[in-house]
């Protein structure tokens, strides 16, 4: 008994971000095997997926966003406070503002998972702020890894401006080396004052965050399915919204974007099969998820 517990004694005094990254490897491997994996690579993925799959990251970033708010002088956060350099709700804005026009706040869906995931934000922050840096860690280092791929295989395969309309998510003008600034990060993160049992729990919290992204993209997956059953596209309003979310504002219609979108939203009037959506939806996830982590 002793020994187990000076081993995990020794095991836990590593780095916090060689502890996470550690923690969510069996995670991170179901998603990195997944055969669904390949298509999204491949650069097989419809527009309609990914205007989803930017409006669930919405309401997800808007919550994280609040809370790290909220935390920003709490020393079990302000460390890693770098709300310039990785904030992602405005950028968000701009790419759902693109897609679906200037009242997208009334059309965009917001699935119950990704309210579930919203809520757990909100509760960490909140009642265990000392949490929120597996969330930060995990999605923020994981889209600024794996971001510039993912936006080069989404620019190519949606045929989305060279300019960068639409993509905004995956631009982080406030970093000007990824390299340097995940070392930054890590070594602020790996700074914080946590107990062995704060660690423990902040592990769990960060596997827990892997999961729920896995859910609220397994919600899209059905989402479209249900979608597009008779052959017709997602229609968002008739989706749980999370009012209690964020009160819709109305913003102006940004210049010259009406044809193109009114060309776009065409697109996604192409119907195919629940199957193609299903395997289309999974695959960007697993990709999102696998070269995210994979490269933190």
């Amino acid at each position: 008994m002793e020994t187990s517990q000076t081993h995990n004694s020794k095991s836990m005094s590593k780095d916090l971000s060689e502890l996470m990254k550690e923690a969510t490897k069996e995670v991170h491997e179901q998603a990195e095997n997944t055969p669904f994996m390949s298509n999204f690579q491949k650069g097989q993925v419809s527009l309609q997926e990914f205007k989803l799959v930017t409006a669930s990251l919405y309401f997800v970033y808007s919550a994280l966003e609040e809370e790290i708010e909220r935390n920003k002088d709490n020393p079990v956060y302000a460390p890693v406070y770098f709300p310039v350099e990785l904030h992602r709700k405005a950028a968000l804005e701009k790419d759902l503002e693109y897609f679906y026009g200037s009242s997208w706040r009334e059309e965009i869906p917001c699935p119950e998972a990704t309210q579930k995931y919203a809520e757990r934000l909100h509760y960490v922050g909140k009642n265990q702020p000392e949490l929120l840096v597996a969330h930060a860690y995990t999605r923020y280092l994981g889209d600024l890894s794996g971001g510039q791929v993912l936006k080069k295989i989404a620019q190519k395969s949606l045929q989305l401006p060279s300019t960068g309309e639409g993509l905004a998510f995956f631009t982080f003008d406030g970093v000007s080396n990824a390299t340097k600034f995940k070392q930054l990060y890590r070594s602020r993160m790996n700074a914080l004052e946590m107990d062995l049992s704060t660690k423990k729990r902040v592990l769990e919290e960060a596997k827990k965050a892997f999961l729920l992204n896995i859910q609220m993209f397994e919600a899209l997956q059905e989402l479209v399915s249900k979608g597009q059953k008779n052959g017709h596209p997602v229609q968002p309003k008739a989706e749980v919204r999370a009012r209690n979310i964020n009160k819709p504002r109305d913003h102006g219609p940004a210049p010259g974007k009406e044809s193109e979108r009114t060309n776009r939203r065409r697109t996604d009037m192409i119907p195919t099969t629940p199957l193609l959506r299903w395997i289309l939806a999974l695959s960007f996830l697993a990709t999102t998820v696998a070269l995210g982590l994979f490269a933190m």
